[in-house]
């Protein structure tokens, strides 16, 4: 018996163009009652990095009546017998590790071997991998300045290895911060006016958001807000015309705010969710979904009276008109570094197999 075992030392999350390396080491677990005659031989070994793409039958249409595919990476990837470790380099131009209600993308290490006069065996070690998309300038200058560097150092600090350099310009671009107001309106008036400073997140950061209801005519009685991802087939691919889409629901904060002047939420956004991307098939994006009820007559708030003698007791009115309304507020969600990702990863990034 040859005990095979995988492990990814530095996590199981990944960026796209990382090289990923993986310690493969394959042992003979010899009791001490074993002779020379009892040694295994390793005929071959191979590893493969494999991303698998499952659609729904139900709401996704493909030129082929296979929904499964599975996609091999361009390279030669042959594991030498007499090297336990492996790297490769994770496509830059694949999908993200994704699992929507209408397509998955799911990654894999596969690592298939063969013991002398045996049947051949599959070691699979899932992983993650986070895509970033081309959404920033790059032209501009993205690598903080280090004073304490001299200019040699410094310009070969700006030449790092393309993963850093886009760690760096993923930290600069979530990290700018310019406020963006808007006054939020029903058919009877003013609400409030809400204030947000970035609409540029990492995975893992908080969105924090600002309401101001002194400035509104129309008594807001309680709002929530929601933050959504938006799962969308592309045309071609649609099971049915108009087909709606997919929306899921990650984090929702509510509040009763009547008589109150300001407000805020907090919302985090979870390290294991899929940064917004786009395929040939499928499209996803982020929204904050914001949802309001409104008196529709003005509420007077309590009034306490001076000099009052006797205790007095506040009481609800018992029946109050409301309205109900809606908005939705599109924001990017960005991945982060795939070492803090890996905190919160389902996988474990280590897999064992006995041959």
């Amino acid at each position: 018996m040859i005990e095979v075992v995988a492990s990814m030392a530095r996590g199981p999350v990944f960026l796209a163009g990382e090289l990923m390396e993986c310690l493969i080491t394959f042992r003979n677990p010899m009791s001490h009652v074993s002779t020379s005659a009892s040694s295994e031989i390793l005929a071959w070994a191979s590893a493969q990095i494999h991303c698998q793409f499952h659609a729904s039958e139900s709401r996704v249409s493909l030129p082929s009546r296979d929904n499964k595919q599975d996609v091999q990476a361009d390279s030669d990837t042959v594991l030498i017998p007499n090297r336990d470790s492996y790297g490769e380099i994770v496509p830059v131009d694949g999908p993200p590790s994704f699992r929507g209600q209408a397509v998955k993308y799911v990654y894999k290490l596969t690592i298939g071997c063969q013991r002398v006069n045996s049947p051949i065996k599959l070691l699979r070690v899932p992983f993650r991998v986070l895509v970033l998309q081309a959404s920033f300038t790059q032209d501009e200058e993205v690598s903080p300045s280090n004073p304490f560097l001299e200019e040699e150092e410094e310009a070969s600090r700006r030449d790092a290895r393309p993963l850093e350099r886009a760690l760096d310009m993923l930290m600069v671009s979530t990290s700018r911060r310019c406020p963006h107001m808007f006054n939020i309106t029903n058919v009877r008036g003013k609400v409030a006016k809400f204030c947000i400073f970035k609409t540029m997140y990492r995975l893992g950061e908080d969105i924090i958001g600002t309401f101001n209801f002194s400035e509104g005519d129309i008594p807001c009685l309680q709002y929530s807000v929601s933050l959504q991802s938006e799962e969308e087939i592309q045309q071609e691919y649609q099971r049915r015309p108009g087909q709606p889409l997919s929306v899921a629901g990650h984090g929702r904060h509510l509040e009763s705010c009547l008589h109150t002047a300001s407000s805020h939420f907090s919302l985090p956004v979870p390290l294991n969710v899929t940064p917004g991307f786009a395929t040939n098939v499928v499209t996803l994006r982020w929204r904050l979904h914001f949802e309001f009820v409104t008196a529709r007559e003005p509420a007077e708030p309590p009034v306490v009276r001076q000099n009052e003698s006797k205790a007095t007791v506040w009481a609800g009115a018992e029946h109050v008109e409301v309205d109900t309304f809606s908005w939705d507020l599109p924001i990017k969600i960005l991945p982060t570094n795939p070492a803090l990702a890996s905190y919160e990863s389902q996988f474990t990034g280590t897999n064992s197999i006995n041959i």
